[in-house]
């Protein structure tokens, strides 16, 4: 049996965007299983914690930082427009009706039960944070899901909003038993591995827990 790890990840988190081709290079060179656990954005799983919007230094680095991650990587990358969520930008409020994040969170679980979470995180990450405007219209999303070799009105037809709901919920809870908050976490046997920068720390765990490398 391959080794399993465990991705909890969010639609909304440019270091969840940036981290997916370093887990498809992870799955190709070791015999392992990527699972993707999508998770609800901190704004929405824990308000409390929800930017101050008198100290805008914390949101300010985020964006700075990760846009100099992307280029660093060689990946394109603006803001979404529309944001996943709806919040006001100003005061940081969050709006109770959340329908793009809930959708895009329900694709990703119904994608992972069709073996092919991460590809698809992957793939519709790369239009949402790419660039492309309106990526919650047309077919931008259904060209996604094709290119990883899924039919978008078929997985959305087969979603059931309060299973989602309970699925993430648990996902959550794994987040918290593994002894962390944050996204993009891998958990590989029970150990948290948090950040878009730890792919080459677990790479060394796998080696060092002797995963064997894929034959090329």
């Amino acid at each position: 049996m391959p080794a399993n790890i465990d991705v909890f990840w969010s639609f909304r988190s440019p270091y969840s965007y940036l981290i997916t081709p370093d887990l498809l290079r992870l799955r190709a060179d070791f015999d392992v299983t990527v699972t993707l656990r999508p998770v609800m954005p901190i704004a929405i799983r824990d308000k409390a914690s929800v930017f101050d919007a008198n100290d805008k230094k914390r949101p300010r680095y985020i964006v700075m930082d990760s846009l100099r991650r992307a280029e660093l990587l060689g990946l394109p990358m603006t803001w979404p427009k529309p944001d996943p969520i709806v919040q006001d930008r100003e005061t940081f409020e969050v709006s109770e009706d959340q329908p793009r994040i809930w959708r895009l969170t329900g694709l990703g679980v119904e994608a992972e039960r069709r073996g092919k979470g991460i590809d698809f995180a992957c793939a519709a990450s790369a239009v949402i944070w790419g660039g492309t405007r309106n990526w919650d219209k047309g077919d931008h999303l259904a060209n996604a899901a094709a290119e990883v070799g899924l039919d978008l009105a078929d997985m959305e037809a087969a979603i059931q909003p309060e299973e989602i709901k309970a699925k993430v919920e648990d996902h959550h809870a794994q987040l918290e038993a593994a002894g962390h908050w944050g996204v993009p976490t891998m958990v590989f046997e029970g150990e948290p591995f948090f950040g878009q920068d730890r792919v080459d720390t677990l790479r060394w765990r796998l080696e060092q827990k002797g995963v064997p490398a894929r034959t090329k």
